[in-house]
């Protein structure tokens, strides 16, 4: 596949390493279709999840690989729907209708697109771990236990605590020996769910980057199918074309853009957006040595793909950790495989729309239940404790009970708010001084101050702007405190450096070292 413009001509060469034989055209090309085929599933099951039909996920995944890819800041991360907006985007169409998604995402995708054009990427890897972490597994919570109603083809009701009270009647109100469509889609929707499990953990080697959605999508398809079973379906339009949905009147879309409750959504959606797309493209980076990911650049481009999702009315899209790394995994080098999958899935949706209408809805739902669960993990909040104490996390502990009781926007708010907390001691000290000079055949970095989130923008530039095999000499002897923020960022940063064959060479006070995640 040729690049559009001589700049990208240059880009693509310059990912992909030496000149050769173009094997890396092969390698992005088996990778792209092991993308897709994660893609698919999920790109269905969030749409649902959130609250619209499964087409617009489709839209939202073409975008983020034909156009989104074309232009990321990240070479091997995927774009496209994502479970951490499914639930904000849940509420909104509950509240407002699908109509007004359209206008919030364009406002949400100029956001974004001023904030890389302004440089402001940094801003968002200065979040709180602990925030982050907690808002996704607040989210995996709420997905599990509405998608659990998706199992018994009903439909989520309006919050996480009514989704949680209504499970045991849906248990209870089962007829096992009496097998009608409830009991038919919960059966379907756990063969999907064993299936997933199961070849997660009994998987040969050689297959593994066939993915378990995928397979267990297509047990429950093929089940339903053989035994003609009388089940929802997924709904997929006979035109791929009215899946983008134009809109109609510009006078009355624009106006809505000056709604109070749309420009806090639009905000909310940019936000988290682009927190979830910077911090999965920081932890593709640690999944190989290629080229590093040019934070501002990965926003303007994501700005731009939610404009577009916004104008053709489908879901909001970010960086998404799963297909990325499945991606990489499967050995692609240049942006060539992410533009290809959206290909894939715009071909298959033209082409292939009869198959699609033949998948049940509760195989989707069990796809989603398994997402969800992962995120919710308790490891997270145990490292913080043991490593960095308290106040994390009960940063984290907050964060996630705040998400799952009322929402998504006050969970994230009052993380941070408690994160806040953590520069109380150091108000005196908060300007941390980040000094760079040669230091005999390499760098030294020197720190003065509180190493706080607060200049974490600032460290990170210069930290990140080091020439790659340079020995690096990491001074924290004037280190006065370093909160879980810096401290996490810096053990993730001296661990790139050293899996890149650089030596770095790390001094200071021994309490900062304690606390500090140096690997081996």
């Amino acid at each position: 596949m040729s690049a559009a413009t001589p700049a990208l001509d240059a880009e693509v060469a310059r990912e992909a390493g030496p000149p050769g034989r173009f094997g890396f055209l092969a390698r992005d090309f088996t990778a792209s279709i092991v993308v897709f085929l994660v893609a698919m599933p999920l790109c269905m099951g969030i749409a649902i999840a959130s609250g619209v039909p499964p087409e617009k996920g489709l839209v939202t995944g073409i975008i983020g690989g034909l156009v989104v890819g074309l232009f990321a800041g990240s070479p091997l991360q995927v774009s496209g729907p994502a479970a951490g907006l499914a639930v904000i985007v849940f509420e909104f169409v509950r509240d407002h209708g699908l109509s007004a998604l359209g206008p919030v995402l364009v406002l949400a995708g100029l956001i974004q697109l001023v904030a890389g054009v302004l440089r402001l990427g940094g801003l968002f890897r200065a979040i709180s771990p602990a925030v982050v972490h907690g808002m996704l597994a607040g989210i995996g919570a709420l997905i599990v236990v509405g998608q659990f109603h998706t199992l018994f083809d009903a439909k989520p009701l309006s919050s996480g605590l009514a989704n949680l009270a209504a499970m045991p009647g849906r248990l209870l109100g089962l007829t096992p020996l009496d097998m009608r469509a409830t009991e038919l889609a919960l059966l379907l929707g756990l063969v999907t769910i064993a299936t997933m499990i199961g070849w997660e953990k009994l998987r040969p080697k050689s297959l593994v980057l066939v993915p378990g959605a995928l397979l267990g999508v297509a047990a429950a398809t093929l089940l339903a199918w053989g035994l003609g079973l009388g089940v929802a379906r997924v709904a997929v339009p006979d035109s791929l074309a009215s899946a983008f949905a134009l809109p109609t009147s510009g006078g009355d879309w624009l106006a809505s853009l000056a709604q109070p409750a749309l420009l806090v959504s639009a905000l909310a959606i940019a936000f988290i957006a682009s927190a979830e797309t910077l911090l999965s493209a920081a932890a593709v980076d640690r999944m190989h040595d290629g080229v590093r990911t040019d934070y501002n650049k990965e926003l303007r481009a994501q700005g731009i793909g939610n404009l577009l999702c916004g104008v053709v009315n489908a879901l909001p899209m970010t960086g998404v950790i799963v297909r990325s790394s499945a991606n990489v995994q499967a050995g692609a080098t240049t942006r060539t495989s992410t533009i290809l999958h959206g290909a894939w899935i715009l071909g298959f949706v033209a082409l292939l729309p009869w198959l699609l209408r033949e998948v049940p809805m509760a195989a989707l739902g069990g796809v989603l239940v398994v997402t969800g669960w992962k995120l919710v993990s308790l490891k997270h909040p145990q490292h913080l404790f043991q490593r960095y104490g308290l106040l994390p996390a009960v940063t984290w502990a907050v964060t996630f009970g705040l998400v799952v009781a009322t929402d998504l926007l006050t969970g994230v708010i009052a993380g941070i708010a408690l994160s806040l907390v953590e520069l109380l001691p150091h108000g005196r000290h908060l300007l941390l001084k980040v000094d760079r000079r040669a230091e005999g055949d390499g760098e030294r970095v020197s720190l003065d101050g509180a190493a706080t989130f607060v200049g974490m923008p600032r460290l990170l530039g210069v930290l990140e702007a080091l020439p790659a095999g340079v020995r690096v000499h990491l001074d924290l002897g004037k280190v006065r405190a370093i909160d879980h923020t810096t401290s996490e960022t810096l053990g993730e940063w001296l661990s790139r450096r050293r899996q890149g064959g650089a030596e770095v060479h790390v001094t200071g006070q021994e309490p900062i070292l304690r606390n500090l995640p140096i690997p081996a």
